[in-house]
């Protein structure tokens, strides 16, 4: 299809046979690392565990049957500001329903969000209200996925808020909604700053909160707001070691984990089992077959440097990331926030609004964690209906 001069080409995930039999022996061949006894997850990513995922990789997991899934929903790439940029566009039927662009962080894809297509785009098929209902575009992230990776330096969170304004501009949305987490949040909050004629409002999860240069911020902190200051203490000292490295050493990274697949899971489960609403294993959360469709997708893309990109470039220089650590963002459309407790970071609602100006929506949730379009669809679900009704 055609659109504001941009040609869109249809999309379908199609992984080579070759590259499948490749990853197969890669695992059948791991040289696997040893471990001190009885550390768990306090070190890493375990390898009793490990080795029992990737032994379900090799013999079990169906990327075939992943690959029909996303294949369920319309795909197209496109051109924006020099690189191919992937996503999903799956229109309502219902004649009111407003535009929303979902974007998605690291170590996530488009592969998140499968499970609230449905709800946003049919609601009255999922029990909900036709007049909550949304056309929805979920971008692949230059650098990440099916977008692949990028042929230049620069793409920071500004250029890819800028490239998303202009991928709505070409799919002809003239107003529409905004949400995102993690990178999703940033790039969000960017694309309310960029494109502030067009965007009806920003919703996010994920949002962090740093203590302000002001000692009277202190004066009424709750004891759940003291907590949430000692969680963010020890995420600094003990959390931090995979942006620290993406964001100075992007390309040394990129050679281990893209030659070695129980690398590149062990990186991204031990996210999943330190972000997510989960005790023993990251599959309390959110199951093998979702996570090893994240993990192959950054596989078989060979997207691992690429992805870490995006931390080299906003850590040098970028505004909208120096906001999101230190604020204010100069907002003037209308912001939501969703919390979920068991995220890699959680806000102080007083310091927040500090922050966010234009902050027009809070919730709080008992469960939950950084992935809530896998863990809690539903609880994602509402509170973006509940916000975007207040706008329409």
């Amino acid at each position: 299809m055609t659109k504001g001069g941009a040609r869109m080409r249809p999309f379908r995930v199609d992984i080579p046979q070759a590259d499948l039999d490749d990853l197969n022996r890669r695992l059948a061949a791991t040289r696997w690392a040893g471990e001190l006894p009885d550390v768990g997850w306090d070190r890493g990513a375990p390898l009793d565990y490990v080795k029992e995922l990737a032994e379900y990789w090799l013999t079990s997991y169906d990327w075939r049957a992943a690959e029909r899934r996303l294949n369920e929903f319309p795909q197209f790439t496109t051109e924006l500001d020099g690189t191919n940029v992937h996503f999903l566009h799956v229109r309502s039927t219902v004649p009111t329903a407003v535009p929303l662009i979902i974007t998605h962080g690291w170590p996530g894809s488009v592969a998140e969000f499968l499970d609230v297509i449905g709800p946003l785009t049919d609601p009255e098929s999922f029990g909900g209200d036709a007049s909550d209902a949304f056309h929805v575009v979920i971008p692949s992230i230059p650098g990440y996925g099916f977008s692949g990776p990028t042929n230049a330096v620069g793409w920071d969170v500004k250029r890819v808020a800028r490239a998303w304004s202009e991928l709505m501009r070409q799919l002809g949305y003239d107003r529409y909604f905004v949400q995102g987490g993690d990178w999703g949040m940033a790039i969000s909050l960017e694309l309310g700053l960029v494109d502030p004629e067009h965007v009806a409002g920003v919703h996010v999860n994920m949002f962090a909160t740093f203590p302000p240069d002001d000692p009277a911020a202190f004066a009424d902190l709750s004891a759940t707001d003291k907590a949430r200051l000692e969680f963010g203490a020890r995420f600094q000292q003990e959390g931090m070691g995979w942006q620290k490295i993406q964001s100075t050493r992007p390309q040394t990274l990129a050679y281990a984990l893209t030659d070695s697949p129980v690398g590149q899971l062990a990186w991204i489960t031990e996210k999943f089992k330190e972000w997510t609403d989960s005790d023993n294993s990251p599959e309390d959360a959110v199951s093998r077959n979702d996570l090893l469709t994240i993990v192959s997708i950054f596989w078989f893309t060979a997207t691992a440097g690429s992805s870490a990109q995006l931390y080299y470039e906003s850590a040098r220089g970028d505004a909208a990331f120096a906001a999101t650590w230190g604020g204010p963002w100069p907002l003037t459309r209308p912001v939501g926030v969703a919390v979920f407790p068991a995220d890699a970071v959680l806000p102080i609602r007083s310091w927040a609004v500090r922050l966010l100006p234009t902050l027009a929506h809070w919730s709080e949730f008992d469960r939950g964690g950084h992935f809530p379009a896998m863990e809690q669809p539903e609880l994602l679900v509402e509170d973006v209906r509940t916000f975007v009704r207040q706008l329409r």
